[in-house]
């Protein structure tokens, strides 16, 4: 070996030759787990059920580079919420927080973790895990490590405004908000109208409109489009209901289906859900949702 090889050698830090050694051994197992996930069938599920250590404690395995290990975790979250939603398991995604968890530990600063963390973890089965309490941990973790970042105190508000239908916190954290650096003006605005207002529609659909608008993943997105449309199908189901008790009133007897209404011209034609499904009247006289609908009221609850 040459003396500029010598030289070449000494300047590879110790720290450098385990990275190399750790990348290496990954790409080794990448062939053995797709063969293991191969032999395995219906149990691959198990694999899932790991002990998850904390990220503090892979914060030493990490050799200075948290942040890519952050990123690999968090590929490993949003690859695990598709995979569980997609096959439709149950809608449990028992390893959303803990994974999470490792995620913003590795790096506290990634923070659309904490905003997608929040939605998914506190979202009702099967669009989510249906864990509110979860998610208010995850954020409050997030705003001590980001506590200038307005987002993280409306996502905060947001979990006790629609899970908790706690009205009075949701306004307080709003307004604590609307005082960090860069916060949107409505922000000071809605805290008022939760506050007096609490949970009404309008409020509701716009705090789903700025979710949507500021979505930062496609499933959030998705979310929120199952939510908004929730919301319009209970505001026309509502409506509908005010039509057929007119028509009760006036007919002396219920409604048996909405062509009655439409004989009279209470409405011009068979109304539809956001979905595209038209409405029923159920057996206790009131408007259903039809066969096949896409449109998930229980997310009101």
């Amino acid at each position: 070996m040459s003396a500029a090889s010598l030289r070449s050698a000494r300047r590879v830090s110790p720290k450098q030759i385990c990275w190399v050694l750790v990348v290496l051994c990954l790409a080794a197992l990448f062939p053995l787990q797709k063969r293991i996930d191969g032999d395995i069938g219906i149990y691959a599920k198990i694999s899932d059920v790991l002990y998850i250590p904390p990220g503090t404690h892979l914060k030493l395995l990490c050799l200075g580079n948290e942040g890519l290990v952050a990123d690999i975790y968090w590929t490993r979250v949003v690859q695990y919420f598709g995979r569980e939603h997609m096959e439709g398991a149950g809608g449990e995604f028992r390893l959303l927080a803990p994974l999470l968890r490792i995620t913003t530990e590795l790096d506290p600063q990634l923070l659309v973790a904490y905003r997608f963390g929040a939605i998914f973890v506190m979202a009702k089965q099967p669009i989510g895990a249906g864990d509110p309490q979860a998610a208010l941990q995850l954020l409050r973790r997030g705003i001590v490590a980001n506590p200038n970042y307005w987002q993280l105190w409306q996502d905060l508000g947001f979990v006790y405004y629609w899970e908790l239908h706690d009205y009075k916190m949701a306004a307080k954290i709003f307004a604590v908000g609307s005082n960090q650096p860069g916060a949107h003006y409505w922000l000071k605005a809605l805290a008022g109208t939760v506050a007096a207002k609490g949970g009404d529609f309008e409020t509701s659909r716009f705090l789903w409109s700025e979710i949507y608008r500021n979505a930062e993943t496609e499933a959030v997105r998705s979310t929120a489009e199952y939510h908004l449309a929730a919301l319009e199908a209970k505001e026309q189901m509502g409506q509908l209901n005010d039509l057929l008790e007119i028509y009760k009133q006036k007919s002396g007897h219920e409604a048996h289906s909405f062509s009655d209404l439409i004989a009279i011209r209470l409405i011009r034609g068979f109304p539809v859900d956001p979905s595209g499904v038209p409405y029923l009247i159920g057996a206790d006289g009131y408007t259903a949702l039809g066969q096949g609908s896409q449109i998930h009221l229980h997310l009101l609850q």
